[in-house]
């Protein structure tokens, strides 16, 4: 299964997470996403200004495994499989520590963090996906309590390590986790505050925030008491906060993601199909120079022509051939290959390839997801769109994926951000002044927004399934406004 969502990133940046969620059958596992982006001809995007290389820089994407899943209460047992782990990972840290010991002990202190955090947006989602607090009754009460009890299970750990004979360096990767699950637990919170505060106001709407509430002040007095980091409002500290947060984020989430060994693919074939074209070149020469010279005998003005036309020839006929195979023959293989590793062992494969089609090669399906959308009938005909075609293969090792650490993996999430700053190049003034008549008969203008429409059409296929998502991006050239699904 491929799943995927979509999200504004910044003013030029939009953002689309990909899940490819493996069948853990031990069967290799094949998924395909083709993207088609439709771009107004009118900001003069097009194969002469905007090739691969410009492409591929405005893409930026991250790999990672995908958190492994558990209920919150579920890891709040003793004998769940995060508890333990690290449990024994701690006593092994204190009674005869060696270095495959501390990398065991760092690995399941991040991976006790990560699904944590995994498990509370989980359990958050929930609840805030109710209609009511009164369906959510049972929810909101076990969040709090869940939540309670998993951290005081996993801070009273620490007495395990916290001895002389531990160095302050390996205390301190436990405090970083512990202070990031706090700061988790405070902002998940806040959000639910919020969304309840937009409920009608009732007898359980009061309970759920003093709870909530409760929690979050907790969690800060137990902040301050350990000496980490909380809002002040004071600009350089809080800045310096927002950066520490950042940095923790990316500690605990290391062990989760993957390095990818690039490279440019079918650099073989290329080459092949470009001998071919140097060949047929090459022939047509010689040809033309062995008739001419049958024909005319010796060096003669003629023949004297006609080799430099045939040489002339020569080098567009290789030119054509060139372009044939690379564009009319491309959508056969990829432009870029990565090899997705877990410490030293290949779990799988990603493969991706761009260019300009023509809508002849559009699916019907996929042109009738974009006419769908349009404000006016034929929107794509009359602004003479551009279409460009982004193509990705995933192949994941179900076999090999298992057999990298302890807990069950279900597959890769991919974060891919789309950089837009080009497409503004060309756009006109951010708003336009529009002038109409008010109720009094008075001549008023006003400053409208001067958006954009850059509408992407994908196509997810994995184990026979194929299904199709539309987004639509607004824009105007002061940037990205809103990115939604059709």
């Amino acid at each position: 299964m491929i799943s995927i969502q979509a999200k504004k990133h910044d003013n030029f940046s939009v953002e689309f997470k990909f899940g490819f969620n493996s069948k853990e059958d031990g069967v290799r596992d094949d998924f395909s996403v083709n993207a088609w982006m439709f771009v107004p001809n009118s900001l003069d995007i097009n194969p002469e200004n905007y090739g691969k290389k410009q492409f591929y820089r405005d893409i930026k994407s991250n790999v990672r495994l995908i958190t492994p899943v558990y209920l919150m209460r579920d890891i709040a047992l003793d004998t769940s499989l995060p508890l333990t782990s690290l449990k024994r990972a701690l006593e092994k840290v204190v009674s005869n520590p060696q270095p495959s010991d501390m990398d065991a002990y760092e690995y399941h202190l991040k991976m006790f963090a990560a699904i944590f955090k995994s498990a509370l947006r989980d359990q958050a989602a929930h609840i805030a996906a109710s209609r009511s607090l009164d369906s959510a009754d049972y929810l909101v009460k076990d969040y709090v309590s869940s939540t309670k009890l998993v951290l005081s299970k996993f801070r009273a750990l620490y007495r395990i390590i916290d001895v002389p004979t531990v160095s302050d360096k390996t205390r301190s990767y436990f405090r970083l986790c512990d202070e990031f699950m706090s700061h988790v637990v405070e902002m998940r919170t806040i959000r639910l505050i919020r969304k309840i505060d937009s409920m009608e106001a009732s007898e359980r709407y009061r309970e759920a925030r003093d709870g909530f509430m409760d929690l979050i002040m907790e969690e800060r007095e137990y902040k301050v008491s350990r000496e980490y980091g909380v809002l002040n409002m004071n600009d350089r500290h809080d800045r310096q906060l927002v950066y520490h947060r950042g940095m923790l984020k990316k500690f605990i989430e290391s062990e989760l993601y993957i390095r990818l060994d690039k490279k440019k693919d079918g650099v073989a074939v290329e080459q092949i199909y470009y001998s071919i074209a140097a060949g047929v070149a090459m022939i047509f020469a010689t040809a033309v120079a062995w008739h001419t010279q049958v024909k005319y005998g010796n060096i003669t003005w003629p023949l004297f022509i006609v080799l430099v036309v045939s040489y002339m020839l020569k080098d567009r006929i290789k030119d054509l051939l060139r372009y044939y195979f690379a564009h009319k023959l491309g959508d056969k293989y990829f432009d870029k290959k990565a090899t997705i590793t877990i410490g030293k062992n290949k779990v799988g494969v990603i493969k991706e390839g761009f260019d300009f089609i023509s809508e002849s090669k559009v699916p019907g399906e996929v042109i009738r997801l974009r006419e769908k959308s349009s404000f006016v009938e034929g929107e794509s005909h009359i602004f003479e769109e551009k279409i460009l075609l982004y193509r990705k293969h995933v192949t994941i090792d179900d076999e090999a994926m298992a057999a990298n650490g302890d807990y069950p993996m279900r597959g890769i999430n991919e974060v891919m951000r789309l950089h837009l700053t080009r497409l503004t190049q060309k756009m006109d003034n951010p708003s336009v002044p529009i002038d109409f008549v008010d109720q009094d008969g008075q001549i008023q203008s006003s400053n409208v927004k001067k958006i954009y429409h850059v509408n992407v059409v994908f196509q997810l296929q994995h184990d026979g399934e194929v299904e199709y998502h539309h987004f639509r991006i607004t824009m105007t050239r002061n940037g990205v406004l809103s990115i939604e699904e059709i």
